[in-house]
């Protein structure tokens, strides 16, 4: 049977990750409060900040912001947006 959880995004009983995604506290956490669902669309997320704001994960600013807009876009809040981004059409 699949775990679910109480998704913190979402605010729905959905399948839960299948662990921790980072270790201690935090890790702890998502795993016990965010979907698969909302992890994967974290993921998407942060790829396109990562690409639009050419963020550079060695260096600890960056690091720090990435970690601030995935507590706010996990905890269903205002998070920043992939600047000039644009969806392709279909």
């Amino acid at each position: 049977m699949t775990r679910t959880v109480m998704c913190r995004k979402y605010k729905e009983q959905l399948p839960a990750l299948e662990r921790p995604p980072y270790p201690g506290p935090k890790g702890e956490d998502i795993f016990n409060h965010v979907s698969q669902k909302a992890w994967a669309a974290w993921q998407k997320h942060q790829t396109l900040l990562i690409n639009e704001r050419r963020l550079n994960m060695m260096n600890a600013e960056d690091r720090k912001f990435i970690q601030q807009e995935m507590d706010k876009f996990l905890s269903g809040e205002d998070y920043a947006q992939a600047e000039g981004y644009v969806p392709p059409s279909e």
